[in-house]
This record gives structure tokens, C-alpha cells and sequence, in this order.
């Protein structure tokens, strides 16, 4: 029977590959939940379909260029991979293959769990190694099976994106203007509960791309803290906070303390009076009230295109209405030998363009 095995090609399915690819360029806003599903390169069988999504993943962090036909092949051709890649002509074959995106998550499905069976076809392989290989310890070998079993993840689902003619901007310009007339003097955007910058901004405007920058230990995460919590306990907003650099329960004792002016200090060494105790209590009693309203991402060191699949989704399934990051050195680029000042801007140019397509403020702190 090994035999047998020694001669089978490695699971796969060539046509699957072709499909999502082509239904992806003929429409883009499915990107988001293929993505989602846990599709990367290294899940396509064939190198050259590899390149080809490793192509479309550069623009979408990027953003700013739909792939499409075109753009995919001028993309492949500035990296050097367009041979690679199959050239100008196997690209535009892919959307021949399918007439709509409409089954798109059905072959990135279908590539996904093919890419499964041959990560655990390696799998057993390496662990028919380390039982063989008598250097390696059974408990060692036993961890090594179960560490690799375990990494073989998933993922869920998102959506997004949408298109106005000159007749429906003119009817959002119309009801925009009656709106503020109606309300003026009214901030248009989420205030911050900082009056002055209030003032000066109108409350964070939908699409803004704010940074708070700062010296270390000046004060950002507590500044961001302030904002998020006045917008979701006293304006009623939805927001995410993605903490990149502190645990999610270490910002929690930061937000009891702001809220009820007590020292971080007696939090950590469990030193609150009966009082302030009491005070806790009900404090928490409130965030309880506005559970809905807050949401935290705790994922230190996340790369950009896992930052933009979490912020869509958030949109998506809780209607979010702000995002903060903290901080912007703590994101990973998806290219790690890019110089860092690059790095730093491709990064900020990625979220400039999240925050328009989700419609959202987006305030990061650097």
C-alpha cells in the first residue's frame, strides 16, 4: 500500500484554482470573504496560481487599484513574476472559466480543503519521521504531531463595498444638507469628549484617517481610552479598539481607573477602600449596560491584511462606527524586508483606504 501512495499525485484540484481566481476579477467584493475563510498562496496547488493571488493580496493591503485583468498582469509584471505567473495570457483566461463570482466561496472552499489534506499528508509524514527516528523522544514526538495538528486553523466570514450614480449622490447631498440644517450647531461627526478638539474637527468625521502621535509613556493609549469610552457609554457609538501592544484586561483596569479617577496602582495591588470598591461595582455595571457598544481586539504584532479581514468583519456583523489602533508600529507589513519608513507608509496608505471603504473614522496612535 505505501507503494502505492509513493506514486499518487498530491491532493488537488487545478479547475477549483482557475475558478476563484477568475470569479475574483470579476468581482472584488467577494475578496474580503475568501480571505476571511483563511485562503492564502501557499493554499494553491499550482505556483503559478500562487503568484497570481500573492499579486491580488499586495494591491487589496495596499489598496486604491481594483485587481482586475489588467491591473493583476501590471502588478505581476512590476514584480518580476509575471512568467512565473503564467503570463498576460493565462491570466486573462481565468475569468473564461466562470461566468459570475456567484460560487466564489465554494471553490476557494474547495482549494482551502485541498490544501488541507496535503498540509496533513506532510503532516504524517513528519511524524512517521519522528517515530522512526529514534534521537527524538515519544513525548517530543507526540507534541510535535499535536502542535502541528492544531495550527491547521480556520477562519469566518465578511462582506462589503458599494457604488453610487450622480442621482443617488445628489439624493445623500440633499438629505445631508436638510439633516444639518435641522440640526446645526450639532457636531456631524462622533465627538470625542474633548470639547476644544470638538470644536476644531466637528467630532471625528466618517472616512477620517486620524493619528495621535506622541513620545512614549505621554499619554496615547490613555487619550484613545478616553475617546472610545465617552463615544460608547456617553454618544452611544459602536467601537472597536484593536490593542496591539497591551493586554485587552490590562486596557480594562486603564478604562476603571480613568472612569472612576482611582490610581492604576490600588487596581493592581488590590488596595480600593470600600468605597471605591463599591465604586467598581457600579462602574462595571455600566460597561455591562454598554456591551454592545465596545468591542476590543486583542492581537499584538497583527499583520495588515489580518487587520483589515477583523475591521471588516466588526462592520459587518456589529455596524461599528469607529476603530482605534494602538498603536501603528506594533502592525506587521506583508513585506518584512521593505525598509521601515516604507513600511510605515505603506501601512498608513492601507488603513487611509480601509477607513473610506468601511466609512468609518479610523485613529491609530504612532
Amino acid at each position: 500500500m505505501s507503494e502505492d501512495l509513493s506514486k499518487k499525485v498530491s491532493p488537488h484540484d487545478l479547475e477549483a484554482e482557475r475558478a476563484t481566481l477568475g470569479a475574483l476579477m470579476l468581482d472584488w467584493s467577494a475578496f474580503s470573504e475568501v480571505y476571511a475563510m483563511g485562503l492564502r498562496p501557499e493554499d494553491f496547488y499550482a505556483v503559478q496560481n500562487q503568484k497570481i493571488y500573492a499579486a491580488m493580496l499586495d494591491m487589496d493591503s495596499r489598496g486604491g487599484v481594483t485587481p482586475d485583468t489588467l491591473s493583476i498582469v501590471e502588478e505581476l509584471r512590476s514584480s518580476g513574476n509575471l512568467e512565473a505567473a503564467g503570463g498576460a495570457g493565462y491570466v486573462a483566461s481565468l475569468t473564461d472559466l466562470v461566468p459570475t463570482s456567484a460560487n466564489v466561496l465554494h471553490y476557494a472552499k474547495t482549494v482551502f480543503e485541498f490544501s488541507l489534506r496535503r498540509q496533513l499528508l506532510k503532516l504524517s509524514a513528519n511524524v512517521t519521521s519522528d517515530v522512526f527516528d529514534n534521537t527524538v523522544e515519544v513525548r517530543t514526538a507526540i507534541e510535535n504531531a499535536q502542535s502541528a495538528v492544531f495550527n491547521l486553523a480556520e477562519r469566518n466570514t465578511i462582506k462589503g463595498e458599494a457604488v453610487l450614480n450622480l442621482k443617488e449622490l445628489a439624493t445623500n447631498l440633499s438629505n445631508l444638507i436638510e439633516h444639518r440644517q435641522k440640526h446645526s450647531g450639532e457636531f456631524t461627526g462622533i465627538p470625542t469628549g474633548f470639547t476644544k478638539l470638538d470644536t476644531m474637527t466637528n467630532g471625528f468625521q466618517k472616512s477620517d484617517y486620524i493619528i495621535i502621535g506622541a513620545r512614549p509613556s505621554m499619554g496615547k493609549t490613555a487619550i484613545a481610552l478616553n475617546m472610545a469610552t465617552h463615544m460608547a457609554l456617553k454618544e452611544n457609538k459602536r467601537v472597536a479598539f484593536f490593542s496591539l501592544e497591551m493586554s485587552v484586561l490590562q486596557l480594562g483596569i486603564r478604562l476603571l481607573s480613568s472612569e472612576m479617577r482611582v490610581p492604576n496602582s490600588k487596581f493592581n495591588a488590590g488596595l480600593l477602600s470600600t468605597s471605591e470598591f463599591m465604586q467598581t461595582i457600579n462602574t462595571l455595571s455600566n460597561l455591562f449596560d454598554h456591551s454592545d457598544n465596545f468591542y476590543f481586539v486583542d492581537t499584538p504584532d497583527i499583520k495588515m491584511l489580518d487587520l483589515r479581514t477583523h475591521a471588516r468583519r466588526l462592520k459587518a456583523q456589529h455596524n461599528i462606527d469607529i476603530i482605534f489602533i494602538d498603536y501603528l508600529g506594533r502592525i506587521k507589513s506583508e513585506h518584512p524586508n521593505m525598509e521601515r519608513y516604507n513600511q510605515y507608509t505603506e501601512i498608513s496608505g492601507s488603513l487611509k483606504s480601509l477607513a473610506r471603504e468601511l466609512q468609518i473614522p479610523i485613529v491609530v496612535l504612532s
